[in-house]
């Protein structure tokens, strides 16, 4: 049986839209919260090996020190992540003192897990680089489509498959910010280099589902391009490769819903980005790529 998926583009394109705003306008009003990765500080981290003390036992001690605007997140089961502005080692050893002071009795043990500081400077380049990075891996994706669709510049030209899936990449990126954009204004999640690894990510696999429902409209094109009109094309191409992205999609979210439940609290945001990410590139690469190439040849032929 065939979907009809192309005749109802416009409603496709309007969810899309819709999406995309309300995305637009949550990171708008909240922006995302960065990690000190991005905002240069202090990540100290601490396990206790029987009780694990509450956040407002925590607090009190960081208050104590005058240790002011500390982010604390609990890590797994026994574990406390502090995030705070940049400590000197004398003050790094001083808050390990006082903790284990507090906390460290009836064989309660407070270990160390690890210890991170960044410098306002290595925050800024790291926020360059990421930017640079994802304009990047854009402009090489529309230029790597550009020529592999060199050879079908009819009806469309082949550069506009590859601005086309540019279009549903940012699709893609603007759902994985606006969820973390609620998430961090609710939950405190910040994002981290980890986040912009998962946002390039998001951005291979999309474009490789896009190419794969691109190259079969490619195929249709050359063996029947005179025998139907480029809607009924396109419509096929997206039929003949429905089942392959759902179980493609379906693969890797089963996977990463693992790396999300039983992977650790160290990499749990960046295993959630590309759930959200993976599910809403699945989403763009058969409802927003392709009806959206029919949209520009209709808008071609009534300009002419």
């Amino acid at each position: 049986m065939t979907i009809p998926f192309i005749k109802y583009r416009k409603l496709w394109i309007v969810v899309a839209v819709v999406t995309a705003g309300i995305c637009v306008a949550f990171v708008a009003m909240w922006g995302l919260k960065p990690s000190i990765d991005f905002t240069g500080g202090t990540l100290l981290e601490l396990s206790f090996s029987k009780n694990r003390p509450t956040n407002v036992e925590m607090q009190k001690v960081l208050d104590d020190l005058s240790l002011k605007n500390v982010t604390l997140q609990q890590a797994g089961e026994n574990g406390f992540i502090m995030r705070m502005a940049f400590l000197s080692e004398d003050e790094h050893q001083l808050v390990l003192k006082k903790m284990r002071e507090r906390f460290q009795k009836d064989e309660n043990i407070v270990r160390e897990e690890g210890f991170e500081t960044i410098g306002a400077a290595v925050s800024q380049q790291l926020r360059k680089r990421a930017l640079w990075a994802i304009i990047l891996v854009n402009l090489g994706i529309i230029i790597y489509i550009g020529y592999a669709f060199r050879k079908v510049s009819q009806p469309i030209a082949s550069w506009k498959y590859g601005a086309l899936a540019i279009v549903a990449l940012a699709h893609d990126l603007l759902v994985v910010l606006g969820v973390f954009a609620v998430l961090g204004h609710y939950l405190g999640i910040e994002v981290d280099i980890g986040f912009v690894v998962a946002l390039l990510t998001v951005l291979g696999f999309s474009v490789h589902d896009t190419i794969v429902v691109y190259d079969r409209t490619r195929e249709n094109l050359f063996n029947r391009g005179h025998k139907q009109s480029f809607s009924e094309i396109v419509n096929d191409g997206l039929n003949q490769t429905l089942m392959r992205s759902i179980n493609t999609t379906l693969t890797v979210l089963l996977t990463l819903s693992a790396l999300y439940f039983f992977g650790g609290a160290s990499i749990r945001n960046f295993a959630l980005a590309l759930l959200v990410g993976v599910a809403s590139g699945a989403y763009s690469s058969l409802f927003i790529a392709s009806p959206l190439l029919v949209m520009v040849e209709e808008w071609q032929r009534k300009k002419v």
